[in-house]
C-alpha cells in the first residue's frame, strides 16, 4: 500500500486541497497523510477567507512524518507564502521522496494569480525537484511565460518548454479548451524519459462539479505511480477514473455551487446479510403466487390431478433433474471455497439419486414422456447458459429456484395435506409427504445463505445479473408445474 503524503491547504467543505487528496489517495489504493500549509474558510461557492499557519510548524509537521514513516510518494499543492515553499524544498532535499507530484496552484479559475511575486519566484526554484508537474493551461502560461493557450497543440509547445526548463515531466491538461474532447499529454524533455509526448485522449464530462478536479487528478496519480512505477500507466488508469469521478458527481449532492467530484464512484456498498436475499424473496413473489393458483397444483393437493398429468410431471422431472445435476457439478466446479463445493457437489449427487429412485418406482410401470418438453429444455437451456458464461455468483442465483420455491411449494402443500387429516387413499399422498423432508430443507437454506454471500462479493452490475437470472428462473418454475396441463 503506498504511503502517500499531501502537502496542501486544507478545504472545510472537503471538495479540494488535502481533503480531496486523501479521498483520492485512498480511492487508488494508498494511505493517505498531510501536511497543512493553509487553512481556509469556503465552500462550493467560493474562498472567504485563507490563514497561512507559520513556516516552522509546517517544517515540525513534515519532520514529525518523515522521522517515522517511510513516505513511497508525495503530492504537492497549494503552498501559500515563499516561508512555506521554502520549507518544502529544504524538506525535499533532505528526504528526497522517491516520487513527487507538483501541482502549481498559482492562478484561480477566475483568473486571478494565488501568489504573491516572492512566493512565484519560490515556487519556480521548487520545480526541478519535482518528478511530476500538473499545472493548468493558466499555470502552464505563467510558468513558461507565455500566452494562455486556446489549442492543444500550442499547450503542447508550452508543456515542452516546461519540460525543458525543470527536467521534469509536465502533464498538460485539456480540460480547459474548448470542444468536445478532454486530451491529457505526458511531456518529457525529448530522449531523457521515453516519448517526447504521450497523449490520452478523453471525452469532456458535462458537468458544472469540477472543484477539486487539480487536487484529485495529482494525488491520484502520485499514489498510482507508487505502485506502478510507469507515469504512462498511471495516467491511463488515473483519467478514466477522474471521468467517472466527475460523471457520478451529481450523485453526491454536495453544496450549491461549483459541487466536489465523486472520488468513490467505482465503489459499490455492500448488502448487509440477509439483504439481498430479502431482494430475491421479493422478485420471487409473483411467481410463487401464481404456482398456488395452477390447477396443477391445486388438483395435487386435493387429490383430483389426472395421472397422466402426474406423470408428465414426473418424467419431465426425471428429464430436468439429469440436466440439473450437470450444472450443479458445474457450481462445484467454480465455487471458491471447499464447503462450498462439497454442498453443491453433494446436490448434484442428490439430484441423480432422486431421478434414478423416479425411474425405479414411479415411472417404471408408466408410459413416459421420452423427450425434454419445450418447457424443460427452456429451463435446462437457461441454466446451461448461466453455467457457461454467466459466473459462479450468477449460475448460484439461477439454480436457486429449484431449492427455494420448490421447498416453499413443498413445504405448504404438505401443511394443506395434513391439515386436512392426510386423507386416506389419496393417490399423491407419498409424494406430498416426501415434501416434508427436513435434509431438503437445510439444503435449501444453505443454498439461500450461499447466494447472499456471494452477492456481497459481487459487483453492483453483478447484482443485477444475478436478479435477472433468478427471476429467469422463477417464471420457469412455474411454467413447469403448469406444463402437464398445456401437455394434455
Amino acid at each position: 500500500m503506498p504511503r502517500v503524503l499531501s502537502i496542501a491547504g486544507s478545504d472545510p467543505s472537503g471538495g479540494a486541497g488535502v481533503q480531496a487528496d486523501l479521498k483520492s489517495i485512498a480511492a487508488h489504493g494508498g494511505y493517505g497523510m498531510a501536511a497543512i500549509t493553509a487553512l481556509t474558510a469556503q465552500n462550493t461557492l467560493g474562498v472567504q477567507a485563507v490563514h497561512i499557519p507559520p513556516a516552522d510548524f509546517l517544517a515540525r509537521q513534515l519532520e514529525a512524518v518523515s522521522a517515522d514513516i517511510t513516505i513511497d510518494a508525495v503530492k504537492i499543492g497549494m503552498l501559500g507564502d515563499a516561508d512555506s515553499i521554502r520549507t518544502v524544498r529544504t524538506w525535499l532535499e533532505e528526504v528526497r521522496p522517491a516520487v513527487v507530484v507538483l501541482d502549481p496552484v498559482m492562478v484561480a479559475t477566475s483568473g486571478d494569480r494565488l501568489l504573491q511575486a516572492p512566493a512565484e519566484t519560490a515556487l519556480r526554484e521548487l520545480l526541478p525537484l519535482a518528478h511530476l508537474i500538473t499545472p493548468n493551461l493558466a499555470e502552464l502560461a505563467v510558468l513558461v511565460d507565455g500566452d494562455v493557450q486556446q489549442t492543444w497543440a500550442g499547450a503542447l509547445d508550452q508543456g515542452r518548454l516546461l519540460a525543458l526548463a525543470t527536467g521534469a515531466t509536465i502533464l498538460v491538461k485539456g480540460g480547459h479548451l474548448q470542444g468536445p474532447g478532454c486530451p491529457d499529454a505526458l511531456v518529457n524533455t525529448a530522449g531523457l524519459l521515453g516519448p517526447e509526448v504521450v497523449e490520452v485522449p478523453g471525452a469532456r464530462v458535462d458537468t458544472r462539479n469540477s472543484h477539486g478536479t487539480g487536487c484529485s487528478l495529482s494525488s491520484a496519480m502520485a499514489t498510482v505511480q507508487a505502485r506502478l512505477g510507469d507515469w504512462e500507466a498511471a495516467l491511463r488508469e488515473v483519467k478514466p477514473w477522474l471521468a467517472g469521478a466527475l460523471s457520478a458527481s451529481d450523485r453526491l449532492g454536495v453544496g450549491a455551487g461549483n459541487g466536489p467530484v465523486h472520488h468513490f464512484h467505482h465503489l459499490t456498498a455492500v448488502p448487509a446479510p440477509g439483504r439481498f436475499e430479502a431482494l430475491l424473496w421479493k422478485e420471487a413473489a409473483a411467481d410463487l403466487a401464481a404456482i398456488y393458483e395452477l390447477p396443477f397444483i391445486q388438483g395435487l393437493v386435493s387429490g383430483t390431478l389426472p395421472e397422466r398429468e402426474f406423470a408428465y410431471y414426473l418424467s419431465q422431472d426425471a428429464l430436468y433433474l439429469n440436466g440439473y445435476s450437470r450444472v450443479l457439478a458445474r457450481a462445484s466446479a467454480l465455487a471458491p471455497t471447499e464447503a462450498e463445493q462439497l454442498f453443491w457437489a453433494g446436490s448434484a449427487q442428490q439430484c441423480l439419486e432422486v431421478e434414478s429412485e423416479l425411474h425405479r418406482t414411479w415411472l417404471a410401470s408408466r408410459t413416459i414422456q421420452p423427450d425434454l418438453g419445450p418447457v424443460t429444455k427452456s429451463y435446462v437451456d437457461h441454466l446451461a447458459a448461466a453455467s457457461a458464461s454467466g459466473g459462479y455468483a450468477v449460475l448460484a442465483a439461477a439454480v436457486l429456484p429449484c431449492f427455494w420455491l420448490y421447498a416453499e411449494v413443498g413445504r405448504t402443500l404438505h401443511a394443506q395435506f395434513v391439515a386436512a387429516g392426510e386423507p386416506a387413499g389419496h393417490p399423491y399422498a407419498a409424494w406430498l409427504r416426501t415434501y416434508a423432508d427436513e435434509d431438503f430443507a437445510a439444503a435449501t437454506r444453505r443454498a439461500i445463505g450461499i447466494v447472499d454471500e456471494a452477492a456481497r462479493n459481487s459487483s453492483e452490475a453483478g447484482r443485477a445479473a444475478m436478479v435477472d437470472a433468478f427471476r429467469h428462473s422463477c417464471r420457469l418454475e412455474m411454467e413447469f408445474f403448469d406444463a402437464p396441463r398445456l401437455h394434455s
